[in-house]
């Protein structure tokens, strides 16, 4: 068999394994605990439709939903936490925090809102923050980095933000099954933070889920055989 068309048969063959949840939130290097502030969805499975509302912070979250909304100032260092499964970690596991054949990037945006404790997510206004695609350098992923990481996603929340609340939408994109649409699975959770932000703070351009994604948006159909560049769906990256 040829290394690529082996390569191909791995990663179609890690695809059912391709769950990961995003459940936990650290400030600072602080973890705020499993659940805490996290709307954890109750199934590791993906969300795969681009215009449902699922897209937005997943669905059916565990009860009771955490009424915490976590305490950050602009410029700390956030990190997301991923793993296998709903529970958080549960020890050794070589799928965990993901398969290791998954292949994707990780992303996280902001939105503004009223209460971070709300209910309703539609219509909110989105900017990303950060995001992990593909280095061509290295030819690893963000899942990749993942990975190693244990399922830590770190990032600066911008110094420029105006002082608020905000859910945090942090997401790993699966892109094994992606070569045409619906194929690529989506995975994420929302945390719901308190920002205490800048003085002058600096307004980003903003796009809505559903919406920010579409089939021929890039990064959405694409195959990961053979890549030597990718950019990931979604707008640039805010920065101050």
């Amino acid at each position: 068999m040829q290394p690529t068309a082996l390569l191909s048969f791995i990663l179609l063959a890690g695809s059912a394994s391709a769950k990961t949840v995003f459940s936990a939130v650290s400030v600072n290097g602080v973890d705020q605990g499993h659940g805490v502030g996290v709307r954890v969805p109750s199934s590791n499975n993906p969300i795969t439709d681009l215009t449902s509302n699922n897209i937005i912070c997943n669905t059916n979250f565990i009860t009771p939903v955490s009424q915490t909304v976590i305490p950050v100032k602009a410029g700390d260092k956030v990190t997301a936490q991923f793993h296998r499964t709903t529970a958080g970690y549960l020890g050794p596991d070589p799928a965990d925090p993901l398969d290791p054949t998954n292949k994707g990037p990780i992303i996280a945006y902001l939105a503004q809102v009223p209460s971070a404790t709300q209910s309703t997510v539609t219509g909110l206004e989105w900017f990303k923050i950060w995001q992990d695609g593909f280095n061509s350098t290295t030819h690893q992923w963000g899942s990749d980095v993942l990975f190693i990481n244990g399922g830590n996603a770190t990032f600066t929340i911008p110094s420029c933000l105006a002082s608020g609340q905000y859910l945090l939408r942090a997401e790993a994109i699966a892109l094994q099954q992606a070569s045409s649409y619906p194929g690529a699975q989506f995975f994420m959770s929302c945390a719901q933070l308190s920002i205490t932000g800048s003085s002058t703070p600096k307004t980003p351009a903003t796009v809505s889920f559903p919406g920010a994604y579409t089939p021929t948006s890039p990064g959405i159909v694409t195959s990961v055989v053979g890549v030597t560049s990718y950019t990931p769906p979604g707008p640039s990256v805010f920065t101050c």
